[in-house]
């Protein structure tokens, strides 16, 4: 059994969408393309936070 604290935590699409303030379809598009790794249930998807925080990280520039 998982505990609470070490489960990772999943988010929905439209919290993804808030979080980087982008649409809905934007977060489909980066599941879509495998940018961002998702998890199916049913009929919607799942995205790890992890997931998130990490494409951020890798887009991220710099600034000077």
């Amino acid at each position: 059994m998982f505990a609470a604290d070490s489960a990772p935590a999943y988010l929905t699409t439209a919290e993804v969408a808030a979080m980087m303030r982008v649409s809905k379809m934007t977060v489909y598009r980066l599941v879509k393309s495998q940018a961002l790794a998702a998890v199916r249930f049913g009929k919607s998807y799942r995205i790890p936070e992890s997931s998130v925080q990490d494409y951020i990280r890798q887009t991220a520039t710099p600034t000077s």
